[in-house]
């Protein structure tokens, strides 16, 4: 791992007291992830430097999004998926697929690649409501894979053990297999279910980013 801006100090570090590091170019190795998918060698040292250097901030992760980690990520979204916007399905994409991934590709390290809008789509919830959702297009969804595969790599060393929720390899089941656990093995004197309604129907747009 090389430090960058050696010789000043930026001022994300004194507000962050993270210093900043640029990653090492990309290997072509992989390594098995807790999910079961692969990531390659320069992700397996991100990892790592984020288990064992937990003050370091990094810096320059985008040399990571490669061809073959995009492929990966349009084989690891579901095949029969409701389309976008635009319409295109799994199948659709999977014809000259790499000719298409070659393209996103270049399009993304050059500053030329832009998010599609997504499809307003409602699903009816159990008490007859209606819950709003978002399908983002096809490509979209394969950058989000990717990028969300990246950023793991990082994230996932700061999270705690008994946290369920989003994490790749872990599922609402395991969530209450740990619980069951933890309510007959251990001593529990409460258990809080919270939920917040409506909260994601009530954001602001500007808030999405």
């Amino acid at each position: 791992m090389n430090h960058s801006n050696k010789d000043r100090k930026p001022l994300a570090e004194n507000e962050e007291g993270r210093p900043l590091i640029k990653e090492n170019t990309l290997q072509p190795y992989t390594y098995p992830t807790q999910s079961g998918a692969s990531v390659s060698q320069g992700l397996a040292g991100v990892r790592k430097a984020a288990r064992e250097r937990k003050e370091m901030k990094f810096t320059a992760l985008l040399h990571h999004l490669t061809v073959d980690l995009l492929r990966e990520s349009f084989y690891a979204l579901k095949r029969k998926a409701a389309p976008g916007l635009h319409g295109t399905r799994w199948q659709e994409y999977a014809t000259g697929l790499e000719g298409r991934l070659v393209d996103l590709h270049n399009r993304i390290h050059r500053g030329a690649y832009q998010a599609k809008p997504s499809r307003r789509v409602y699903i009816e919830k159990a008490d007859g409501r209606q819950r709003p959702l978002r399908v983002a297009v096809l490509e979209d969804k394969i950058v989000q894979q990717a990028v969300a595969t990246i950023l793991n790599q990082n994230y996932e060393e700061d999270f705690l053990g008994f946290s369920y929720g989003f994490r790749p390899g872990r599922s609402q089941h395991q969530a209450l297999d740990a619980l069951s656990v933890a309510l007959t093995e251990r001593k529990v004197n409460y258990v809080l279910d919270a939920d917040i309604r409506g909260f994601l129907d009530s954001l602001s747009q500007c808030s999405y980013g």
